[in-house]
Formats: C-alpha cells, sequence, structure tokens
C-alpha cells in the first residue's frame, strides 16, 4: 500500500469540512502540538474542561499552561493563537477560514479508525511545511537520502493503512448522525493530581 491513499484521505476529509488543505497525522494531539511548534506559540491556554492531552503538551513543550473556563461545543481555540482543538467536531462546511483546526479518528470518534487525526488549513505553505514536520521534516514520496532535510521532523505520520481504513468507512460517516459531545463529558482538570 502506497502513500497515495495517504493524499486521498486528506483530500475527502478537507472537502467534507469545507478547508483547502488537509494534513493527515498519527492523532490530533500530535496535529495540535505541529500548529503549535509552526506558529510560535509561548503559552498553552485551554478550558478546565477538556481531555489530558491537549495541557499535556505544555510540559513538553516547555510552554506556560493557563487555564480558562469556557462552556465549548465541538471545538475550542487554544488561546489567541489560531489552533483549534476540533476532536469531536464532525459536521460538513465547519471549517473556520485563516485556522488551523485538528480533527481526531481515535476510536470513540465519529469516524472512528482507532488512532489518528487531520489538521485543515487553508495556507498552501502552512500545510507544506506541516506535512514536512509530520514526516520527519521530510517530503513525502521522496527517498530521504535524496533530500536536504531543511525542516525538523515529529515522526506524527498517519500511515497508509489508517488512511485506508478511513476511505473505507468515510461514507458510511457521513451517513449517521454523530454523538453530541456535552462539557460535563470532561471533568475539570484543574483538579487532577497531575495539573495541580
Amino acid at each position: 500500500m502506497s502513500f497515495e491513499v495517504v493524499g486521498e484521505f486528506e483530500e475527502k476529509i478537507a472537502d467534507f469540512y469545507g478547508a483547502t488543505w488537509g494534513v493527515a497525522v498519527d492523532s490530533c494531539t500530535h496535529g495540535i502540538e505541529l500548529c503549535l511548534r509552526y506558529v510560535g506559540a509561548n503559552e498553552i491556554v485551554v478550558p478546565k474542561r477538556t481531555y489530558l492531552s491537549v495541557p499535556m503538551l505544555a510540559n513538553k513543550m516547555n510552554l506556560e499552561l493557563k487555564w480558562k473556563d469556557e462552556d465549548w461545543r465541538d471545538y475550542y481555540e487554544i488561546g489567541n493563537t489560531g489552533v483549534y482543538d476540533a476532536a469531536v467536531l464532525w459536521r460538513k462546511d465547519s471549517y473556520i477560514p485563516k485556522s488551523f483546526m485538528c480533527i481526531s479518528f481515535q476510536f470513540q470518534k465519529h469516524l472512528s479508525l482507532g488512532r489518528g487525526g487531520m489538521i485543515l488549513t487553508d495556507d498552501l505553505v502552512a500545510k507544506d511545511e506541516l506535512k514536512k514536520m509530520s514526516y520527519d521534516g521530510r517530503i513525502p514520496n521522496v527517498p530521504w537520502r535524496e533530500q536536504n532535510v531543511d525542516t525538523m521532523g515529529y515522526h506524527y505520520y498517519m500511515t497508509p493503512e489508517t488512511a485506508q481504513k478511513g476511505l473505507d468507512k468515510f461514507n458510511e460517516a457521513k451517513r449517521t448522525k454523530p454523538r453530541k459531545w456535552l462539557l460535563e463529558d470532561w471533568p475539570d482538570l484543574t483538579k487532577v493530581e497531575v495539573f495541580k
């Protein structure tokens, strides 16, 4: 199986959400991390009620962590970075222009692939750079030994097998109604030991 299937999946997801480009990654959290690195974030501002891995990026990236009270639905912006955690969002034409929206395909999500994520963007330069960052700094489909790699990479790419599973399940996901997530689905992380 070749990496062309990943490009096909990126196009299908981007089109569904109304974004120009999609960058497939191995998880939504890694997509958020790549976007925060790309925009040069110096802090992470997240709702008190979200998934653990997002505020944990502050420690991983050596950034200041700040909490906010926010009654969010489907997605939220991380501070004023233009980076959105949209892990639970499944809605046609819901892309926010000039943003980086990170979608999840984790096993509990509407398009359940077990693992995986997608960065949605309308910025071609950012798309190309984020793609390289997800692929160990290299351009996909070109042998790395033939490249003078100029980008720090993070080995966060989506495998062709995961992308194929996404293509296989896509039409069924379009036909079915997604779960509505509530704020109460997440505990207050400020009370969780690791964040005290």
